[in-house]
């Protein structure tokens, strides 16, 4: 690990504060990086004005230069702030790592769990409540993003896990898959194919769908599917949130493919789901975590409850889609 000193002058992050600096100028340094303002940050951080600005001219005469510009009550990081940011954020990582792996115990500590919007909404909150209740020294911060960004944070160690849909790019990522789950057919209660007892796939061939933007991994799910059985879906519309997807649905702008766990959820009749006859379309679900970042106790006692927990759903979601006509 090494830190930005001057532009040709780096030390290793064991010897900053041998220079005199400490943990707290660093965090008053991020925080008025992130409130581009001292009056904020020393609110923010119960302190005087005079006290943050303090704490960082320090910093600053440390590295031997300026880190922010002030003008005109706007705060803008310099050549030399920018440089420094991604180090401190690197610092205070470790040191958070360092003060878990010292006082884990299996029961108190912070988790950063990241899940994709297509899951997190319908697959977690009864999983984190019935956590929470064994584990009531816990504290669960949950980050709803797509693919991608879970990713990326993971390899920046910004969060612990992250419950996906597979297939996902990831090098250096432990991936452990949990469970399948089918793809259901939805389509508006006044569609043609509501008079079908069955539905075969070559009957929604000529049919424009609804997807979501090709952001969203449930995307690449259908599309994958489709193209097995030489298939480009027509998507006429596409939406941010399968929320939307369904709304669509259900005013007959097209059909979609939605997982089991979103039918789970949804009560409106004008909505009609489907299982598709033979092949069924389906999806993988997985974690996903950083095998080099520090694994607390916490952290492992979250991947056995979430394993056990995986386990009912799927078999719950079996039953129920054995319902579906």
């Amino acid at each position: 690990m090494i830190v930005f000193v001057h532009r040709e002058c780096f030390i290793d992050a064991k010897h900053a504060w041998a220079l005199g600096m400490d943990v707290d100028q660093f965090r008053h340094f991020l925080k008025v990086v992130e409130t581009q303002s001292f009056t904020h940050a020393a609110a923010q951080l119960s302190m005087s004005q005079p006290a943050i600005s303090r704490s960082v001219q320090r910093l600053e005469e440390e590295f031997g230069q300026p880190l922010f510009e002030r003008q005109n009550r706007q705060v803008k990081l310099t050549e030399a702030g920018e440089m420094l940011l991604p180090r401190v954020h690197q610092i205070l990582s470790l040191l958070d790592e360092a003060k878990q792996e010292i006082c884990d115990d299996g029961q108190t500590g912070r988790l950063r769990i990241g899940a994709i919007p297509t899951i997190a909404p319908y697959f977690l909150p009864a999983f984190l409540q019935s956590f929470s209740r064994e584990f009531p020294k816990a504290a669960i911060c949950v980050q709803e993003d797509t693919t991608g960004n879970l990713l990326g944070s993971l390899k920046q160690g910004e969060i612990d896990l992250a419950v996906l849909a597979l297939p996902v790019a990831a090098k250096y990522l432990e991936i452990e898959a949990l469970f399948d789950e089918e793809l259901l057919l939805v389509h508006s209660s006044h569609h043609p194919l509501h008079e079908r007892k069955q539905v075969q796939f070559g009957d929604i061939t000529k049919l424009p769908f609804v997807l979501l933007a090709e952001a969203h991994c449930l995307s690449e799910n259908i599309l994958g599917f489709c193209s097995q059985r030489s298939f480009h879906p027509i998507s006429l519309e596409k939406a941010n949130q399968l929320s939307t997807v369904l709304e669509l649905v259900a005013i007959n702008h097209g059909i979609s493919l939605i997982p089991e766990m979103a039918r789970r959820c949804d009560s409106n009749p004008a909505r009609v789901y489907r299982s598709l006859a033979g092949t069924k379309p389906v999806r993988t679900i997985a974690i996903v975590w950083n095998s080099y970042r520090f694994q607390s106790k916490l952290l492992q006692e979250f991947q056995a409850a979430l394993r056990i927990y995986s386990e009912r759903f799927a078999s719950k979601m079996t039953k129920n889609t054995r319902s579906v006509h």
